[in-house]
């Protein structure tokens, strides 16, 4: 019944989805794409026996790159078929197709788009990356037969509280998974209680990835030639640009006033700031709220051999992480000062850049504990602590380089889940 009505409301509502996408491909041309996949309907010939991955946006789709190279080794001949339901993700997957592959969006979760998907590409299983739930569409591949993985699962504490007010919708979907790999012991509890068969911990395949040497070393030339300490500011949210921005406002008028205050040691007008948003869709914003703050800018995309000189620099690139962790001597953690749960600070830690995180990591709760435990990452109650912290590091160069040694140690202690999860499906399949 209730997934009736559920079904019912998303089928009153893909006129709204359609209005939106063509609002959104005006700032991100990818919404505008082969729309008419998003309702099940393809330009490619029918066909069956996919392997199905499902990476909805930039972060799944990274995630599922890693554990792609682990299954192509234990299935040599998968042709992969790779959904998303972003366009970044759709544009960060366009690199992981081989010859035979296809990638197509997400159908919307009616029950007319799941089922014409489903009868389309008859997949042998369906990977669905960390969250991704949807009734209409686990229902629908499960009565075909077709068995559903949830890998690199995770279900945060607000998750599952949001997943039981909807227990009548959501406990079936988790019920139709045949198998729930999740990332840590407390993700398979926290799933378990939301309805998943039976969850087994792997690990977190983040860790098994190994960050672009190139970029990472290009980066520090940039940071040599920089000729004072650069803070990165990395996949930062909105509003927590503001964050920073406000606060180093504060010191300007204070510097103003006091032009000798800082004189002693390296404070937070000596720093170079790096600003990377987590969107790319919002590079235009930040530039321009950084200018209206009344800072200079220099933009990646306009640099040459060498970073151009400015207040604040802007990572307005795609794909280019590891050279700014490369650039960084430690980085302020996105989504962690506003409360967003966190990005992912595997990357960081494995680069050897030191993190610096905010309050909010629910999203990545064990990774987080775990980089602050080995001595890669410290936590601060919020953006002025945090700039207090990256401050006391510069200042005191002997923490700083334990905390930056630290980090590819400690990326390198966990790895393994990536083999782990192909041979579990692998073998799934085998059955």
């Amino acid at each position: 019944m209730i997934r009736g009505l559920y079904s019912f409301c998303l089928w009153l509502a893909s006129p709204l989805l359609r209005r939106k996408l063509r609002r959104r491909a005006v700032a991100e041309p990818g919404y505008g794409v082969a729309v008419e996949e998003r309702f099940g309907h393809y330009t490619q010939a029918a066909s069956q026996g996919w392997v199905w991955v499902h990476a909805v946006s930039l972060g799944e789709t990274r995630a599922a790159a890693i554990l792609l190279v682990a299954l192509r080794r234990e299935m040599p001949e998968m042709r992969l078929l790779l959904t998303h339901g972003t366009a970044t993700g759709r544009a960060e997957g366009q690199s992981l197709l081989r010859p035979g592959d296809v990638q197509v969006w997400q159908p919307w979760d009616t029950l007319g788009a799941t089922r014409r998907f489903v009868r389309h590409f008859q997949p042998r299983v369906g990977i669905l990356m960390e969250t991704e739930i949807w009734p209409n569409l686990l229902a629908v591949s499960r009565a075909a037969g077709i068995p559903l993985v949830l890998a690199n699962a995770r279900l945060s504490d607000k998750s599952l509280r949001q997943a039981q007010r909807l227990s009548a919708l959501s406990r079936p979907a988790y019920g139709a998974l045949t198998a729930v790999l999740a990332q840590t012991e407390a993700d398979a509890q926290r799933l378990a209680q939301a309805g998943a068969p039976r969850p087994v911990v792997l690990g977190n395949l983040k860790f098994d990835a190994t960050p672009n040497g190139r970029q990472v070393e290009i980066g520090r030339s940039w940071r040599t030639s920089a000729g004072r300490p650069v803070v990165l500011f990395a996949s930062a949210r909105e509003g927590e640009e503001r964050m920073l921005l406000d606060y180093l406002q504060s010191f300007r008028a204070v510097a103003q006033a006091v032009p000798a205050l800082a004189a002693t040691k390296i404070g937070v007008l000596d720093v170079q700031w790096l600003i990377v948003p987590r969107h790319p869709q919002r590079f235009d914003e930040v530039a321009a709220l950084v200018q209206q703050q009344g800072f200079s800018l220099s933009r990646r995309s306009s640099w040459g051999d060498t970073p151009s000189p400015a207040d604040i620099w802007l990572g307005d690139s795609l794909g280019e992480m590891a050279l700014y962790y490369g650039l960084a001597h430690m980085a302020l953690l996105g989504g962690s000062f506003a409360q967003l749960g966190g990005q992912n600070l595997i990357e960081a830690a494995a680069c050897g850049c030191p993190v610096l995180m905010g309050p909010s990591t629910f999203n990545f709760a064990e990774a987080a504990e775990l980089a602050e435990a080995a001595g890669a990452a410290c936590r601060g109650a919020g953006m002025p602590e945090a700039v207090t912290q990256a401050l006391a590091w510069l200042n005191a160069p002997t923490g700083l380089q334990a905390a930056a040694a630290a980090g590819p140690a400690f990326a390198s202690a966990h790895r393994g889940a990536a083999q782990k999860t192909a041979a579990a499906i692998h073998k799934l399949l085998a059955v």
